[in-house]
């Protein structure tokens, strides 16, 4: 299987790499593709209602999504500078659909440690739950309860989850000859 930009072999990161990439990671188109698109399903289902609809209900969606990403992303980096954590992406080196598949899942809550092992990823549930939990401050009073917040939270580790399966197999897809 070719590489198409996905990284291969683990390698530690340094933190000035982790401080790189995180940089990089406020400056990627695709953050801000996912956050219109996030944006543009909440505005379609009109959540929540008190934001009403129009160009400035949409800018309010679109501020709060990329608010809990800015709060998910910073929260992350900390707990990953100090537990030595790495979430980013590793294709697997498994055979079969099947085990690639439940590769891909778990890598959704499995972080490598400079050890090269995976574990369970502190810094990334932590990020997840910070971004759900302090977005309820600028909520409107219909979205900002704790219940709200567990919500979010599950919403984005499902797509978290789901976005493990697209990276492990997408590439696979698209460059079939």
């Amino acid at each position: 299987m070719a590489n198409h930009g996905q990284q291969l072999e683990f390698q530690p990161l340094t933190q000035k790499e982790r401080n790189r990439l995180f940089a990089k990671s406020f400056i990627n188109p695709i953050w801000y593709a996912k956050g219109a698109a996030s944006a543009g399903s909440n505005q379609w289902n009109d959540v929540p209602k008190e934001w009403e609809q129009g160009a400035s209900g949409y800018g309010k969606r679109f501020a709060d999504i990329m608010g809990q990403y800015a709060v998910r992303k910073t929260v992350m980096y900390g707990f990953e500078s100090l537990l030595h954590e790495d979430n980013r992406y590793f294709v697997s080196r498994k055979k079969g659909f099947w085990p690639r598949f439940g590769y891909s899942l778990s890598s959704g809550i499995l972080a490598r440690h400079n050890n090269g092992k995976r574990y369970p990823s502190a810094s990334l549930l932590i990020g997840y739950a910070s971004g759900a939990c302090v977005s309820r401050f600028w909520q409107p009073a219909s979205a900002n309860s704790v219940g709200d917040a567990a919500v979010s939270f599950g919403i984005s580790m499902i797509w978290n989850i789901g976005l493990g399966a697209a990276k492990e197999f997408l590439p696979d897809i698209l460059h079939r000859k």
